[in-house]
């Protein structure tokens, strides 16, 4: 096997919760974080034509101070956002990483694409200890593997005059890449097909953390798939 292809190998045991530069939460409240960026207006008042304080991203951390419901049934959280900046902001725009695991789920399963894998790097950062964590690793995985084929056509289309270097590192190097590997989503690539894979770290995290579950069970198969395209690499 060859130096540059024993690198991808090595790819597959990067562990999926390896540690990320994080948020310092803002005090002050209940902690809670920003899922819905479509929703995530912060307002001077509780209402939907309040004056717009700013708008916070997805995987912002707030802290939640109080609740009110406007005249026309919108809820509202008051929250801090740093030390000097405060709003409201509607509720279904966040969660608590203490109670909504369930209404996270529903929100990643009805995403599609990177929206999909945004929120399910937020429930795996926030939620360490919900029975629905192997759900949410084993739709991560398969996400971000049917993701891998859209990266390989786009890539492929960009790679009609290469330089001097091995023509695997402009593959890897491919600027499409860059937004998955901030969520520590690791991709490799086959040179034979010229195709990407995911490298299958939620997979097995699965099968390592919950060997019991149902999803362990298709986890493994996801990762009989994967070797089988690693053998012919």
């Amino acid at each position: 096997m060859l130096p540059h292809k024993l690198a991808f190998f090595l790819l597959l045991f990067i562990p999926i919760t390896s540690l990320a530069q994080k948020q310092k939460p803002p005090a002050g409240g209940r902690l809670a974080v920003v899922v819905d960026e479509r929703l995530a207006a912060l307002r001077a008042t509780p209402q939907l034509t309040g004056t717009l304080v700013r708008r916070l991203s997805r995987g912002r951390l707030v802290a939640v101070r109080s609740v009110r419901t406007s005249p026309d049934g919108v809820t509202f959280f008051l929250v801090n956002v740093t030390s000097r900046t405060h709003g409201w902001i509607q509720r279904e725009a966040v969660v608590s990483p203490s109670r909504d695991d369930r209404r996270l789920v529903g929100l990643i399963e009805r995403s599609e694409g990177f929206d999909r894998l945004s929120r399910a790097r937020i429930f795996l950062d926030h939620f360490p200890r919900s029975p629905l964590r192997p759900q949410v690793l084993l739709l991560l995985g398969d996400s971000a593997e049917e993701l891998a084929e859209r990266l390989s056509n786009s890539a492929s289309r960009r790679m009609n005059h290469l330089g001097d270097a091995p023509e695997f590192t402009y593959y890897l190097n491919y600027t499409g890449l860059d937004r998955y590997n901030r969520l520590r989503i690791t991709f490799v690539f086959d040179q034979s097909t010229k195709r990407f894979h995911y490298d299958g770290a939620a997979w097995r995290e699965v099968v390592r953390r919950y060997p019991k579950s149902p999803e362990a069970l298709e986890a493994k198969k996801r990762l009989e798939t994967l070797y089988s395209h690693l053998r012919t690499m």
